[in-house]
């Protein structure tokens, strides 16, 4: 089968909070690619852009409504969707085409977004390496809190680490390459920024990126139902809270309650 297709549809303008002006963008066909025998890769672009994120996601959520016999799971990325399936059950063949239909037919979500609001504290100890990060983008460390809190973020998808959300949105008024080498081990729940994106870490580990805050939440909890609780898509905006509220909070998370707003949720298009 051709890895080509038609055109799907021609974009409209792309509106980004990141860009002064909007362009207009042609949307190519997405490309497959096979992921061992048993995963199949549809590809929308090549950067982390929310038109892009919109098509993995409408999708996404085409293949959940279709029931397909023999598809398993569909894992969202910024730029793909990586579909899990049987092959003992489901061809590649027919997966592809079903797959390229959908993707063509999908042009807007079925599922509606949530809005978050997630409490982070910015105060010492847990915004770590907010004031090294102020003085390497010759901001005071109050105008870097600032900044952090405007912002309407994105979840774009889960990596690396269990329930570990990637979120865009970040002001280009923070956007720092990530160290070179990792800084040691911070607490889980950091709130991080780097590369141009911000991230919640859910685990203790040694990082790149520069912590600017800690949010009580648990994005992560196994023993929890929902386990993760944001979604792909969803839209994630920070509250500020002092170090009295985030051991508070910090106790009721630990017994598995979810210390975060749930509200509507803008439509985001950044």
């Amino acid at each position: 089968m051709s890895r080509s297709s038609k055109v799907l549809y021609t974009a409209a303008d792309a509106t980004s909070a990141h860009k002064s002006a909007a362009q207009s963008r042609r949307r190519t066909a997405p490309r497959l690619l096979d992921a061992g025998e048993a995963a199949l890769v549809v590809e929308f672009g090549a950067q982390v852009d929310p038109s892009l994120s919109d098509r993995v996601l409408a999708l996404a959520d085409a293949l959940a409504a279709a029931s397909i016999q023999g598809v398993r799971e569909c894992v969202p990325t910024y730029r793909s969707l990586m579909i899990h399936y049987n092959p003992l059950v489901l061809d590649r063949e027919v997966l592809a085409a079903l797959a390229l239909e959908l993707a063509e037919q999908a042009t807007s979500r079925t599922v509606t977004s949530v809005g978050w609001i997630l409490p982070c504290c910015y105060d010492s100890p847990h915004g770590e390496d907010l004031a090294e990060l102020a003085d390497r983008l010759g901001m005071s460390a109050a105008a870097v809190v600032d900044v952090h809190l405007r912002a309407i973020y994105r979840v774009y998808m889960y990596g690396f680490s269990p329930g570990q959300a990637y979120l865009g949105g970040l002001s280009p008024e923070l956007a720092v390459p990530r160290r070179r080498s990792p800084r040691p081990p911070h607490a889980a729940g950091a709130v991080v920024v780097g590369g141009g994106l911000s991230a919640v870490t859910t685990v203790s580990m040694p990082t790149g990126w520069y912590v600017v805050g800690t949010t009580p939440v648990r994005l992560y909890a196994p023993e929890r139902e929902p386990t993760f609780f944001l979604s792909p898509g969803d839209a994630v905006q920070f509250e500020p809270v002092d170090c009295a509220v985030f051991a508070r909070l910090s106790e009721r998370a630990a017994d598995g309650e979810i210390v975060a707003q749930r509200t509507g949720g803008p439509e985001l298009r950044r």
